[in-house]
């Protein structure tokens, strides 16, 4: 069972902005779609009111500390830790910035789409202390007609303590 967390960022960790992405990248939708599709993704409230929908052939869950909360086509859950108790198989993370934040230190995996460009954003991804994880792909893009700046794909594993 793996937990991995799956966000694009631009400069800065930008990662949005207005509760939507600042940017329209179609490769990164493409990508994000073939590995979180047939396993859990989890998230916050706030991501989930801005997808508006249960994403479909994924086990969508909900973090939300209004225990009240509930939502079609999506399970809810008052913490992340108990997000992740109920699930057997892979899951990823899929924001927003308070969800990040209480996994990062919780998870073995990241996919990040690293956006090469400036945008205006409110909302950033937390630091990451790379000495704590091995580069272990990175796949560079230009910009073309679909993908609005270059970007990267890189993949990251946690490294293991000695």
């Amino acid at each position: 069972m793996s937990t991995a967390i799956i966000v694009a960022m631009a400069a800065d960790n930008v990662i949005g902005k207005d509760n939507d992405l600042p940017w329209r990248l179609s490769s990164d939708l493409k990508r994000f779609k073939a590995l979180t599709t047939g396993h859990a993704i989890i998230m916050g409230r706030k991501t989930w009111e801005s997808i508006g929908r249960p994403l479909p052939n994924r086990r969508n869950i909900i973090i939300s500390r209004n225990t009240d909360y509930s939502a079609d086509g999506a399970e809810t859950f008052s913490s992340l830790q108990d997000a992740l108790a109920a699930v057997d198989g892979d899951s990823f993370i899929i924001g927003g910035a308070q969800i990040y934040q209480l996994a990062l230190a919780l998870v073995d995996k990241l996919y990040i789409t690293d956006i090469e460009a400036t945008v205006d954003g409110d909302t950033q991804f937390p630091e990451i202390d790379f000495e704590q994880w091995e580069l272990i792909a990175n796949e560079s893009h230009p910009i073309d007609e679909k993908n609005e700046h270059p970007y990267s794909f890189k993949d990251y594993q946690r490294k293991l303590e000695l």
